[in-house]
Protein backbone atom coordinates (compact mmCIF):
# COMPACT_ATOMS: atom_id res chain seq x y z
CA UNK A 1 0.00 0.00 0.00
CA UNK A 2 1.45 3.53 -1.25
CA UNK A 3 1.85 5.86 1.80
CA UNK A 4 2.21 9.38 1.12
CA UNK A 5 2.44 13.19 3.24
CA UNK A 6 -0.15 14.71 2.85
CA UNK A 7 -0.16 18.51 0.70
CA UNK A 8 0.34 20.96 3.30
CA UNK A 9 -2.51 23.03 4.12
CA UNK A 10 -3.22 26.58 2.23
CA UNK A 11 -1.90 29.35 3.96
CA UNK A 12 -4.33 31.03 6.94
CA UNK A 13 -4.80 34.86 6.84
CA UNK A 14 -2.26 36.55 7.96
CA UNK A 15 -3.79 38.01 10.82
CA UNK A 16 -4.95 34.62 12.01
CA UNK A 17 -2.71 33.64 15.05
CA UNK A 18 -2.94 29.65 13.94
CA UNK A 19 0.08 27.65 14.86
CA UNK A 20 -1.04 25.16 11.89
CA UNK A 21 -0.63 28.03 9.60
CA UNK A 22 3.02 28.47 9.77
CA UNK A 23 5.58 25.23 8.37
CA UNK A 24 8.31 26.89 10.04
CA UNK A 25 9.56 29.25 12.44
CA UNK A 26 12.18 30.89 14.31
CA UNK A 27 12.40 33.01 17.66
CA UNK A 28 15.41 34.87 19.08
CA UNK A 29 17.48 32.90 17.20
CA UNK A 30 21.18 33.79 17.54
CA UNK A 31 23.93 32.29 16.11
CA UNK A 32 27.64 32.91 17.20
CA UNK A 33 31.11 31.83 15.95
CA UNK A 34 34.09 32.72 18.10
CA UNK A 35 34.01 33.66 21.41
CA UNK A 36 35.05 37.53 23.45
CA UNK A 37 36.35 40.17 20.78
CA UNK A 38 36.63 37.63 18.28
CA UNK A 39 32.64 36.84 18.35
CA UNK A 40 30.95 37.05 15.17
CA UNK A 41 27.05 37.13 15.45
CA UNK A 42 25.89 35.59 12.52
CA UNK A 43 22.46 35.93 13.52
CA UNK A 44 21.45 38.61 16.66
CA UNK A 45 17.52 37.72 17.63
CA UNK A 46 16.21 36.78 14.54
CA UNK A 47 12.41 36.11 14.97
CA UNK A 48 10.46 35.13 11.83
CA UNK A 49 7.60 32.64 10.60
CA UNK A 50 7.33 31.05 6.90
CA UNK A 51 3.71 30.36 6.52
CA UNK A 52 2.40 27.35 4.66
CA UNK A 53 1.59 27.24 0.94
CA UNK A 54 3.53 30.53 0.48
CA UNK A 55 7.01 31.61 -1.66
CA UNK A 56 9.18 33.33 0.57
CA UNK A 57 12.95 34.67 -0.08
CA UNK A 58 15.36 35.43 1.86
CA UNK A 59 17.95 38.39 0.63
CA UNK A 60 20.65 40.50 2.27
CA UNK A 61 24.53 41.09 1.15
CA UNK A 62 27.18 38.59 1.47
CA UNK A 63 27.80 37.87 5.59
CA UNK A 64 24.05 39.04 6.10
CA UNK A 65 22.96 35.89 7.93
CA UNK A 66 20.80 34.89 4.82
CA UNK A 67 22.17 31.52 4.32
CA UNK A 68 23.01 30.61 8.38
CA UNK A 69 18.84 31.24 9.12
CA UNK A 70 18.21 28.79 6.47
CA UNK A 71 20.54 26.28 7.55
CA UNK A 72 19.28 26.66 11.19
CA UNK A 73 15.57 26.64 10.59
CA UNK A 74 16.17 23.39 8.32
CA UNK A 75 17.39 21.85 10.78
CA UNK A 76 20.93 21.36 8.89
CA UNK A 77 23.26 23.55 11.91
CA UNK A 78 22.34 24.08 15.79
CA UNK A 79 21.92 27.92 16.96
CA UNK A 80 23.53 29.19 19.76
CA UNK A 81 20.37 30.41 21.37
CA UNK A 82 16.62 30.93 20.61
CA UNK A 83 14.32 28.39 18.70
CA UNK A 84 13.33 26.52 15.39
CA UNK A 85 10.47 24.51 14.82
CA UNK A 86 9.54 22.65 11.40
CA UNK A 87 5.30 22.06 11.79
CA UNK A 88 4.96 23.07 15.29
CA UNK A 89 7.70 20.59 16.64
CA UNK A 90 11.03 22.25 18.28
CA UNK A 91 13.70 20.84 16.86
CA UNK A 92 16.17 21.24 19.83
CA UNK A 93 13.58 18.60 21.52
CA UNK A 94 14.50 15.63 19.18
CA UNK A 95 16.96 13.68 19.29
CA UNK A 96 19.70 13.16 16.12
CA UNK A 97 18.15 10.36 15.10
CA UNK A 98 14.90 11.71 14.88
CA UNK A 99 15.78 15.20 13.74
CA UNK A 100 17.91 13.25 11.06
CA UNK A 101 14.23 11.96 10.55
CA UNK A 102 12.38 15.09 10.42
CA UNK A 103 14.79 16.45 7.36
CA UNK A 104 14.65 13.09 5.52
CA UNK A 105 10.73 12.83 5.48
CA UNK A 106 9.07 16.34 6.25
CA UNK A 107 11.10 18.94 4.82
CA UNK A 108 12.91 18.72 0.64
CA UNK A 109 16.66 20.48 -0.24
CA UNK A 110 17.21 22.47 -3.15
CA UNK A 111 20.89 23.13 -3.47
CA UNK A 112 23.24 25.76 -5.85
CA UNK A 113 24.98 22.63 -6.66
CA UNK A 114 22.38 20.42 -7.34
CA UNK A 115 24.03 17.10 -5.41
CA UNK A 116 23.03 14.66 -7.62
CA UNK A 117 24.69 11.03 -7.21
CA UNK A 118 26.30 10.65 -10.78
CA UNK A 119 25.95 6.83 -10.85
CA UNK A 120 22.30 7.11 -10.91
CA UNK A 121 19.83 7.88 -13.42
CA UNK A 122 17.38 11.04 -13.17
CA UNK A 123 14.80 8.68 -12.25
CA UNK A 124 16.60 7.03 -9.72
CA UNK A 125 17.97 10.22 -8.15
CA UNK A 126 14.18 11.78 -8.16
CA UNK A 127 13.14 8.90 -6.18
CA UNK A 128 16.21 8.64 -3.71
CA UNK A 129 14.86 10.26 -0.22
CA UNK A 130 11.37 7.65 -0.86
CA UNK A 131 13.89 4.57 -1.10
CA UNK A 132 16.29 6.46 1.73
CA UNK A 133 12.84 6.52 3.75
CA UNK A 134 12.23 2.81 2.71
CA UNK A 135 8.74 3.84 0.86
CA UNK A 136 7.43 3.64 -2.45
CA UNK A 137 6.81 6.20 -4.91
CA UNK A 138 2.90 7.23 -5.57
CA UNK A 139 3.01 6.70 -8.95
CA UNK A 140 0.69 9.29 -9.96
CA UNK A 141 2.45 11.87 -7.91
CA UNK A 142 5.63 10.89 -9.47
CA UNK A 143 4.07 11.70 -13.13
CA UNK A 144 3.07 14.99 -12.37
CA UNK A 145 6.37 16.03 -11.12
CA UNK A 146 8.06 14.39 -14.11
CA UNK A 147 5.31 16.16 -16.29
CA UNK A 148 5.67 19.37 -14.79
CA UNK A 149 9.58 19.90 -14.91
CA UNK A 150 9.34 18.22 -18.68
CA UNK A 151 12.27 15.16 -17.51
CA UNK A 152 9.82 12.46 -19.21
CA UNK A 153 12.36 12.06 -22.24
CA UNK A 154 15.66 12.60 -19.50
CA UNK A 155 14.41 10.03 -16.80
CA UNK A 156 17.28 6.97 -17.76
CA UNK A 157 19.72 9.73 -18.29
CA UNK A 158 22.88 10.37 -15.54
CA UNK A 159 23.25 13.46 -14.65
CA UNK A 160 26.58 14.16 -16.75
CA UNK A 161 24.12 13.65 -19.76
CA UNK A 162 21.65 16.28 -18.36
CA UNK A 163 22.45 20.04 -19.08
CA UNK A 164 22.39 22.33 -15.84
CA UNK A 165 18.73 23.36 -16.25
CA UNK A 166 18.03 19.62 -16.18
CA UNK A 167 19.95 18.43 -13.52
CA UNK A 168 18.76 21.67 -11.53
CA UNK A 169 14.68 20.49 -12.17
CA UNK A 170 16.10 16.61 -11.69
CA UNK A 171 17.12 18.12 -7.86
CA UNK A 172 13.88 20.48 -7.62
CA UNK A 173 11.36 17.25 -8.25
CA UNK A 174 13.55 14.92 -5.90
CA UNK A 175 12.83 18.15 -2.88
CA UNK A 176 9.17 17.21 -4.15
CA UNK A 177 8.61 13.99 -4.25
CA UNK A 178 7.88 12.80 -0.87
CA UNK A 179 5.37 15.62 -0.34
CA UNK A 180 7.53 17.68 2.00
CA UNK A 181 5.96 19.84 4.57
CA UNK A 182 8.54 22.66 3.71
CA UNK A 183 11.02 23.15 0.66
CA UNK A 184 14.54 24.79 1.07
CA UNK A 185 16.14 26.29 -1.50
CA UNK A 186 19.95 27.61 -0.98
CA UNK A 187 20.54 29.91 -4.23
CA UNK A 188 18.81 27.32 -6.16
CA UNK A 189 19.66 29.00 -10.00
CA UNK A 190 22.83 30.21 -9.06
CA UNK A 191 24.58 28.00 -11.39
CA UNK A 192 22.04 28.29 -13.90
CA UNK A 193 21.83 30.75 -16.97
CA UNK A 194 18.81 32.82 -16.96
CA UNK A 195 16.40 31.00 -19.37
CA UNK A 196 17.21 27.71 -17.12
CA UNK A 197 16.71 29.72 -13.99
CA UNK A 198 13.59 30.86 -14.92
CA UNK A 199 12.27 27.56 -15.53
CA UNK A 200 13.43 26.18 -12.25
CA UNK A 201 11.92 28.99 -10.33
CA UNK A 202 8.65 29.02 -12.70
CA UNK A 203 7.97 25.61 -11.46
CA UNK A 204 8.66 26.34 -8.03
CA UNK A 205 5.98 29.31 -8.35
CA UNK A 206 3.69 26.51 -9.64
CA UNK A 207 4.20 23.96 -6.99
CA UNK A 208 3.07 26.79 -4.48
CA UNK A 209 -0.10 27.79 -6.21
CA UNK A 210 -1.38 24.61 -7.64
CA UNK A 211 0.17 21.66 -5.51
CA UNK A 212 0.13 23.78 -2.10
CA UNK A 213 3.98 23.21 -1.72
CA UNK A 214 5.15 26.02 0.89
CA UNK A 215 8.68 27.12 -0.11
CA UNK A 216 11.70 29.31 1.67
CA UNK A 217 14.51 30.40 -0.92
CA UNK A 218 18.06 32.17 -0.37
CA UNK A 219 18.47 34.37 -3.39
CA UNK A 220 20.67 37.24 -3.88
CA UNK A 221 19.22 37.64 -6.87
CA UNK A 222 16.11 40.14 -7.52
CA UNK A 223 14.69 38.68 -10.53
CA UNK A 224 14.00 35.38 -8.80
CA UNK A 225 13.08 37.09 -5.38
CA UNK A 226 10.43 38.53 -7.38
CA UNK A 227 8.78 35.05 -7.50
CA UNK A 228 8.31 34.50 -4.11
CA UNK A 229 4.79 36.11 -2.26
CA UNK A 230 7.53 37.83 0.37
CA UNK A 231 10.71 39.03 0.92
CA UNK A 232 12.82 38.76 4.12
CA UNK A 233 15.36 41.25 4.15
CA UNK A 234 18.84 40.39 6.36
CA UNK A 235 21.65 42.91 7.73
CA UNK A 236 24.96 42.44 10.22
CA UNK A 237 22.35 38.82 11.37
CA UNK A 238 19.01 40.73 11.70
CA UNK A 239 16.47 41.07 9.85
CA UNK A 240 15.73 45.14 8.32
CA UNK A 241 12.81 44.65 6.21
CA UNK A 242 10.25 42.86 4.73
CA UNK A 243 8.49 43.15 0.97
CA UNK A 244 5.10 41.39 0.34
CA UNK A 245 4.03 41.03 -3.68
CA UNK A 246 7.49 41.86 -5.11
CA UNK A 247 8.91 43.08 -8.58
CA UNK A 248 12.60 42.93 -9.44
CA UNK A 249 12.75 46.63 -9.89
CA UNK A 250 11.04 46.74 -6.61
CA UNK A 251 13.61 44.28 -4.95
CA UNK A 252 16.74 46.23 -6.23
CA UNK A 253 15.19 49.44 -5.39
CA UNK A 254 14.73 48.15 -1.81
CA UNK A 255 18.56 46.32 -1.97
CA UNK A 256 20.06 49.26 -2.90
CA UNK A 257 18.56 51.42 0.02
CA UNK A 258 20.40 48.52 1.99
CA UNK A 259 24.08 49.50 0.37
CA UNK A 260 23.83 46.12 -1.72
Amino acid sequence: MTTTLPLPAPPAPTDTPDPSAVAAAARDAVKTYGSGDAAVHALDGVSVDFSRGRFTAIMGPSGSGKSTLMQNVAGLDTLTSGSVSIGGVELSSLSDRQLTRLRRDRIGFIFQSFNLVPTLTAKENIELPLDLAGRQPDQAWFDELVSTVDLGSRLGHRPAELSGGQQQRVAVARALVSRPEIVFGDEPTGNLDSRAGGEVLAFLRDAVDRLGQTVVMVTHDPGAASYADRIVFLADGRIVDEMTDPTADRVLDRMKRFGH
